[in-house]
C-alpha cells in the first residue's frame, strides 16, 4: 500500500487549522477539510514538544504515518486534506486502537 501525499509547509497546516473540522480521539487529534485545489488525498503529521523529547515525537509521528497508510487505503478520500496531531498517549496506545480511532474520526469529520 502506497503512503498518501504529504502536507509539508507550515502555511498548509495553518490554513487547514483555520478552515477544517477537528475531532479529538484517544491517541490523536484529526483536522480535515476538502482541498481547495487538487484531487489527491494529502496528509500532514505533527507532534509538539509537549509530547516529549525528539525520540518520543518521532515515534508518535511514525505510528501516525503507518496508521494512516493502513487505515486510509481503499477509502475514497479524493480532494481531502488531513492533519494528524500526536497526543501524549499516541506512542503508548495499542496500534489496533490507534487505527480504529483514526478510522472513526475520519468517518465522523467527513460525514
Amino acid at each position: 500500500m502506497k503512503a498518501p501525499k504529504r502536507l509539508q509547509k507550515r502555511a498548509e497546516f495553518l490554513r487547514l487549522a483555520s478552515i477544517g473540522r477537528k475531532k479529538a480521539v484517544s491517541g490523536l487529534v484529526l483536522q480535515a477539510a476538502r482541498a481547495v485545489a487538487g484531487d489527491e488525498l494529502r496528509v500532514g503529521y505533527t507532534a509538539t514538544k509537549k509530547i516529549g523529547n525528539a525520540v518520543a515525537r518521532n515515534r508518535a509521528k511514525r505510528r501516525l504515518r503507518e496508521a494512516a497508510r493502513l487505515t486510509l487505503a481503499g477509502r475514497d478520500l479524493r480532494g481531502v486534506e488531513l492533519v494528524l496531531i500526536a497526543r501524549h498517549e499516541t506512542g503508548r496506545v495499542k496500534f489496533s486502537s490507534l487505527c480504529a480511532n483514526l478510522g472513526r474520526a475520519v468517518d465522523e469529520v467527513l460525514a
